[in-house]
């Protein structure tokens, strides 16, 4: 693997954010005992909003996602995945078959408000640490456990993976056009969405600790992120005799949505346009064939109008299309790849890219998170740590040893 590849921008071109207030999870102590994407995403999501996250890896090797390489390109030994999803953490490193590191662990537990862990289902049981265990040993605790499929049933020990989930999720059948295979998404979407699921069952559970003084235990799984990211499209099937939708042969972009929902080659790129009635749009374009067409066929004849507007928004670029679509409310957009949506001012002004750099100085450029509170968005400069940098520090801090 290469060692850090530098970047087209230089570090000292982030532009400056003022640091935020106090974070609102500040005080909060979570263990993040979690891999590759999914919890960690989640443990990620609390630091961002002040809580302290401690990072719980195995000796020598720390989490697989270390080594889970996106591209040929790490950074100071470790993915670009690992150091994204793990900044703002500390890390120890702690074996949990190793008797006296499960005691420390544990001694950690008992003063911990949040646990997470993503371990195949009867794993965390089996090391002592399932819910029961550790509600004895902290009431207060919130357990929070992602698993692939669910914690019983028939799948229950399957690999729990964004792809493998994606096709047993039925979502694969949503993308590409009428006639193709199944097309995955080109994101980690389960991971991802069932990190942000989780985050939120533990903001609820936190609140009810708050009334109720007890911890909870919160679970969700691969499978059940991406049920519920379908639940538009599921409750139209469940409500429409059950029927498949059709994909479209031309421009498909929604298994549902009449044309000229979709995305359109114009002469020098690509424009995106929304739902809308089609008189609107012939009237503007002009595109005079549009308007003999009634609503059911913006559905029954979709492909038909895609190909009879594809043909007018190629012969003009996107800049002309833009100035002519827009000021007759026409909902459109150009579609922007990564290096052109950064030069935007739009993207500019969120301030959503901040450069993170950790104790052997690797400096990584990443994202900052979504959230604003009282109109400040949170900045945790520090990066992903080494395996079991602060082992010694926090073990000590808590007047463990091992």
């Amino acid at each position: 693997m290469s060692k850090s590849k530098s970047t087209t921008m230089s570090m000292s071109a982030l532009p400056h954010h003022t640091k935020g207030t106090r974070g609102p999870l500040e005080g909060l102590l979570v263990l993040d005992i979690a891999q590759f994407l999914s919890g960690p995403s989640a443990a990620l999501r609390l630091a961002d909003l002040g809580a302290r996250v401690i990072k719980v890896e195995r000796p020598g090797t720390g989490d697989i996602c270390r080594t889970l390489y996106l591209t040929d390109t790490d950074i100071a030994g470790d993915s670009t995945l690992f150091h994204a999803i793990n900044r703002n953490k500390e890390s120890i490193a702690l074996d949990l078959k190793d008797p006296r590191d499960l005691v420390a662990l544990k001694g950690l537990l008992a003063r911990a408000d949040v646990m997470i862990q993503n371990f195949r289902p009867g794993v965390i049981e089996r090391l002592g640490l399932g819910h029961e265990a550790v509600h004895a040993l902290n009431p207060r605790l919130v357990h929070a456990s992602v698993s692939g499929y669910g914690e019983t049933g028939p799948w229950a020990s399957l690999p729990g993976q964004d792809l493998l989930a994606q096709s047993l999720s039925g979502i694969t059948w949503l993308n590409g056009h009428e006639g193709d295979g199944p097309v995955p998404l080109g994101l980690s979407i389960a991971d991802i969405q069932a990190g942000h699921i989780l985050t939120e069952g533990i903001l609820a559970a936190l609140v009810q600790r708050g009334v109720t003084g007890a911890g909870a235990r919160v679970e969700t799984s691969l499978l059940e992120a991406l049920i519920d990211l379908q639940f538009e499209m599921l409750t139209t099937y469940l409500n429409d005799g059950r029927r498949m939708p059709r994909r479209a042969d031309y421009r498909n972009a929604n298994v549902y949505l009449a044309a000229p929902y979709g995305l359109y080659p114009t002469a020098d790129g690509y424009l995106a346009l929304a739902m809308m009635p089609l008189g609107q749009l012939a009237d503007t374009l002009p595109l005079p064939a549009l308007t003999g067409f009634t609503a059911d066929e913006a559905f029954t004849r979709r492909d038909e109008i895609r190909r009879l507007i594809a043909l007018a928004l190629v012969q003009q670029p996107t800049a002309f299309w833009l100035a002519r679509l827009r000021p007759a409310d026409v909902w459109c957009a150009e579609v922007l790849d990564w290096p052109r949506l950064m030069e935007t001012e739009a993207f500019a002004r969120l301030g959503m890219l901040q450069t993170v750099e950790r104790r052997d100085s690797a400096a990584v450029w990443t994202t900052r998170g979504p959230l604003r509170i009282d109109g400040q968005r949170a900045v945790s400069k520090r990066g992903a740590p080494r395996v079991g940098e602060d082992t010694e520090k926090v073990l000590a801090e808590f007047g463990l040893s091992r």
